[in-house]
């Protein structure tokens, strides 16, 4: 199971018991699109090559708030 863990400045990660830190320019990078508009089943996408997505896509603007 991957935890994610939204901030300001980028997205602290647990997957299969490593810790590590996206930042928030890394994600735009990847996503090409800034980072309040990126929903976490994209930084999910990112971490995951087949990733079990379930509910609505959130964005990080609606997490953060």
């Amino acid at each position: 199971m991957t935890v994610l863990s939204f901030e300001d400045d980028g997205v602290e990660v647990v997957y299969e018991g490593t810790e590590f830190r996206l930042e928030k320019a890394l994600i735009e990078e990847a996503t090409e699109k800034p980072y309040p508009e990126v929903t976490d089943h994209e930084v999910l996408k990112l971490i995951e090559r087949e990733p079990a997505l379930s509910g609505e896509p959130r964005r990080v603007a609606d997490i953060l708030d």
